[in-house]
This record gives C-alpha cells, structure tokens and sequence, in this order.
C-alpha cells in the first residue's frame, strides 16, 4: 500500500470550530471542512462554552460525512482517526472524543489524540520540504499566546506565556470597544488600513523585560480609555468618528505585533536556534507576517509561519497524528479530554 492509499481522519472541536479533514499519509490534505460558529457567538463578543459545545453535537456528524466526501473516500478506507484531547473548552473537546472513539471502536482502527497546540505548530512543517525542528514555536490565537522550545516533532516544551488575556482575545475585546465586528482580528485588521500607527502611543507591556512573558490586558484598558475616556478625567476624548477609529485600530495592532515580535527575537536569541515556527488565528494578521518576515530576514533566521488557512482552528494540522502512529502512540479507549488553555 503506498502513502497515497492510507487515509488519516481528523477531528478539531477544541474551541468554536466544528473541522474534520482526510489527509494522506504523505500528507495531502484531501479535504478540510471547517463549520464556524461565529454567527452564534457574535452578538457576545466572545466564545459562549455551552453554545459552542450545542453546535458542536449538531454539527460534528455532518461535517466529517462533508469531509470523507470531498475526499472521495469511504470509511471502510480509513487508516486511523485523530481528534485534538488538548487544551480547550472541556464540552467542546467531548464531543468530537467521544465522535472519534465511536467511529475507532465500530471500524477497529488505532485512536490518535492530538495535541491542539502542536497542531498549529505542525502546520507549519507541513508547507516545508525538510524538518523545521528543532526551532522556536510561537502559536498565537484567541486562547493562546506561547512561545515554545521545540526540540524535536513532539518535544514542545513552554518557554513564555500571557499572564492574562491572549493576543487573538485582546483583538477580539478591542474591537467591541470600538464598534467593529467579531471576531476581532479581521475587522481590526481591516480598519487599521487607514489608520495612523503613530497616532496613539500604548503600553508595549513587558518588551523589554528579560522574561518570555506577555500581558494585553493593560493594553486592552488603555484602548478603551483612549476611545471612551478616563473616568473621572475632566476632559474627554472626542466622539468616535471612523478616523479615529482606524488610528486606534492601527496603533492597536502595531503595538501587538511589536510584542510579539519583539519576544520571538528575545526567544530566538536565547537559545540560539535557527528556525522561528508561527501558528495560530492571529498568524493570519498581515503586518504580524510581515514583520516576522523582516526580523527573521535581518537575524538570518528561517522563518515558517503557517499557511493562512490552516492559521485558525482547522483539522488538517492535526496530520502530526501520522507520527504519532508511526511511534506506536495509540490511544487506549478510555481517554479522556485535558481542558484548560496552556499545555
């Protein structure tokens, strides 16, 4: 049988993406199908854990039938199901668990569970044609901002972290205190186009500290006085028009991207690795890319950061499940979901 006719399902319910995608074993994603729920969770300005575990029982049957049928494949021609255990929402992992361990048990194939975060981190190996590892991994999204020391394909051990929001939940929370939609990291994206960078000047918490640590919390605030005003302050800022909105949303987003960059550098210098791997929602941000781009070009560092697509939370990442086959790593039946955001 050659690597073309073994067939890996995959299932992601961690968070509030319903995704299941067939991917061979010479990973070619045949299919990727993704059911968001941003429709569901919009008017709260944030993922609700039990309307996004009740989307996920309606929808995880339809989408991984949507998925073996985009890849013109039959059950009865699977290899092996995978499905991310963790971190995430405890509901929401339940169900596509106990999905997968169905569909193991009633076709007999090896269960693979799979860890959300590695995932992000192995979409980036799988745009490359030689192994990223060891390297830097910064895998930033709405539940996470870490910086990880990846020795080797399943030795991810954390380095940094947020001490309190993520950077993708500060875009989102940003962008409610602004009027713009959600999820936040498109629509401020967007609204940055035309604004000013410079017009604000924001905390750039922890930059220069010697830590890997992060904080957006104080930067969330200071966004939020600088649009509504201080409380108790005798003079307040003037009406939100859509000029100040952008210069907000730019000025915003350039102070993330300084962070985050700025700690992938300090990461980088640290342990004297040659490879930076990004992944995650917040990835997908363009001046994220393009900054990544510049500082790694300048340190004559290799810089991988994950297809767009496979940025925000899908299934196709979790191909890191072949290796895990290959190592003998198979699921007992009696797993069980570890929830929770850093792992």
């Amino acid at each position: 049988m050659s690597p073309t006719d073994e067939y890996l399902l995959a299932i992601e319910s961690s968070c509030d993406e319903t995704a299941a995608a067939v991917i061979t074993r010479d990973m070619r994603i045949l299919s990727n199908v993704v059911s968001s729920q941003t429709d569901l969770h919009e008017k709260f300005g944030g993922v609700v854990p039990e309307i996004a575990s009740r989307a996920h029982l309606e929808r995880i049957l339809p989408v991984i039938d949507d998925a073996l049928k985009q890849a013109g494949i039959e059950l009865q021609q699977l290899t092996a199901i995978a499905v991310a255990t963790e971190p995430g929402l405890v509901g929401s992992l339940l169900i596509g668990l106990t999905a997968a361990k169905t569909l193991a048990m009633t076709l007999n194939l090896p269960l693979i569970a799979v860890n959300h975060i590695e995932g992000h981190l192995f979409a980036c190996q799988m745009q490359e044609d030689r192994p990223l590892f060891p390297a830097i991994g910064l895998v930033v999204s709405g539940g996470h901002t870490n910086l990880y020391h990846c020795s080797e394909t399943f030795e991810f051990d954390l380095i940094g972290a947020t001490i309190d929001d993520a950077a993708g939940e500060a875009f989102d929370k940003v962008a409610k205190i602004l009027g713009l939609s959600y999820p936040g990291g498109p629509s401020i994206q967007n609204a940055a186009t035309h604004g000013d960078p410079r017009a604000f000047k924001f905390p750039r918490t922890f930059l220069k500290d010697p830590e890997l640590r992060f904080s957006f919390s104080g930067l969330k605030t200071a966004v939020l006085y600088a649009a509504q005003g201080n409380p108790g302050a005798k003079q307040q800022p003037p009406p939100l028009d859509d000029q100040r909105i952008a210069d907000l949303a730019a000025s915003f987003q350039e102070t993330v991207v300084d962070v985050l960059v700025g700690k992938c550098r300090q990461a980088i210098e640290r342990y004297n690795y040659s490879t930076l791997c990004v992944g995650g929602g917040v990835a997908a941000n363009r001046l994220l890319r393009e900054r990544l781009a510049e500082m790694t070009e300048q340190a004559g560092i290799h810089l991988s950061v994950a297809p767009p697509d496979l940025c925000t939370d899908n299934a196709a990442m979790a191909a890191i499940a072949w290796h895990h086959l290959d190592q003998g790593r198979i699921a007992d039946l009696d797993l069980d979901v570890t929830p929770g955001l850093v792992r």
